[in-house]
Order: C-alpha cells, then sequence, then structure tokens
C-alpha cells in the first residue's frame, strides 16, 4: 500500500502486515520544499508496473516521476509559478495513469480542468472542464480526486467545488452527475455531499467516496446489480 503523507511532505510504502512503512519519495524528515528531493503537499500518487512512482505535487504545480529507488524525481509535468497554459499547472490534485499508452490525467484544480499529459515537455490536453468555475455541465469546480475507467474511456471526477460527482467520457464535452447535487447544493443527507475529495471502485463497480466535509465515506451499489 502507497500512503501520501501529506503533512510529511512524503510518500509511504506499506507492506502487508508491516508495524513501520517507508519513504519511497520525499524527504524521510518531512522538509518540504521545491527541489527534485522533495514536495509541498503532495496531494496524490500513481504507481506504476515497476512500482516507479508518479506524484500530484500540490504547492509545487508539478508532476514529479519518482523512479523506483531513486533519492530525487524529476518534473515531468508543470512546475514553477501557476498558470493556465497547456504546459502549466495550478496546484494539482488527483493523478491518474492509463497503463495502455502511458498517459496521465492531472486534476489541474485551481484551473477547473482535467489535463491530459504524457511524459515530457510537450503541451497537454484539456480532457474535461477548462470553461471556468461554475456547475454547468461544461464546467468543473475545483475537481480533486479522479478515476480512469479504462473500459468506457472516461474519467469519474470528485467535482470538490460543486460538492458531486461527475462522469466524464473523454473526448465529450459535458459531464454526467454520478453522485451529489446537479446545482451544487451540499449537505448531509445520504443524497448529498459536501467537499468531495476521493473517488474510486472495487472490482464489482461499487463506488466509494471520501465526503471530506461530512467525515464520512460514501457508498454507492453499483447499478450493474
Amino acid at each position: 500500500m502507497y500512503v501520501v503523507d501529506y503533512s510529511n511532505n512524503r510518500i509511504q510504502k506499506w507492506l502487508a502486515g508491516a508495524a513501520y512503512g517507508s519513504t519511497v519519495a520525499g524527504r524521510t524528515d518531512g522538509v518540504w520544499g521545491p527541489n527534485a528531493n522533495e514536495f509541498d503537499y503532495p496531494a496524490s500518487v500513481a504507481i506504476d508496473s515497476c512500482a516507479n512512482v508518479y506524484v500530484a505535487d500540490f504547492i509545487n504545480n508539478r508532476v514529479q516521476s519518482w523512479p523506483y529507488g531513486s533519492v530525487a524525481g524529476t518534473t515531468i509535468i508543470g512546475g514553477g509559478e501557476a498558470g493556465n497554459g497547456l504546459n502549466q499547472l495550478d496546484h494539482p490534485i488527483g493523478i491518474v495513469r492509463d497503463a495502455d499508452t502511458g498517459a496521465f490525467y492531472v486534476s489541474d484544480s485551481n484551473n477547473h480542468r482535467v489535463m491530459k499529459h504524457f511524459p515530457g515537455p510537450a503541451d497537454g490536453v484539456v480532457v474535461a472542464g477548462g470553461n471556468g468555475n461554475g456547475t454547468a455541465t461544461n464546467q468543473l469546480n475545483f475537481p480533486a480526486g479522479i478515476y480512469f475507467d479504462s473500459k468506457s474511456n472516461s474519467l469519474v471526477i470528485a467535482n470538490r467545488g460543486a460538492n458531486n460527482i461527475v462522469r466524464w467520457v473523454i473526448g465529450t464535452t459535458t459531464w454526467t452527475l454520478l453522485a451529489g447535487d446537479r446545482n451544487g447544493v451540499s449537505g448531509s443527507s445520504s443524497i448529498l455531499l459536501n467537499s468531495p475529495s476521493t473517488v474510486t471502485f472495487d472490482s464489482m463497480k461499487n463506488m466509494y467516496v471520501a465526503d471530506t466535509g461530512n467525515h464520512r465515506v460514501q457508498f454507492y451499489k453499483s447499478s450493474a446489480d
């Protein structure tokens, strides 16, 4: 298991049954910074089949690639000042990797969009949002955690500022609602969410949402059952 140890500015790896974790990216002493061996509030992590680590480095506005066994990372997306260019990020939160193509999807939170990038200096492509901050179906509102569904070629997005979970099929221009309120209303009832931060699915396609503002995890049974 890999854990984003946000306030300690590091990624921890925990083996099953282990009493202690080991630091696989970032400094072991928790010091933050902009250097290649440091993070400044890492927000999420993706792992490939070779145990290489890819980290959305929130304050540093970048994605770091940290090869297995390395003591420092390399910036593969963004870096430096926040911006809204196609080669820039503004406080990235979520990151997922398409294992088939090697593409990364990054929730570029303060730009209210999700970007698709391949490692390297080339510009990314806006695949969701990018139309300002709002609750319209062609907009996102401070997107956070994301899940890539390879079967439907879509992204499921914790649309944090709009208090909902949406599905955005890649190549289309609007989302469909999966959970929460379409108009961004927050609440604590079983049909509402409050600043959801992360979304994932199990092997049966049941959905789990970290409903951060309500201090709970919500379970949504798959409609396929």
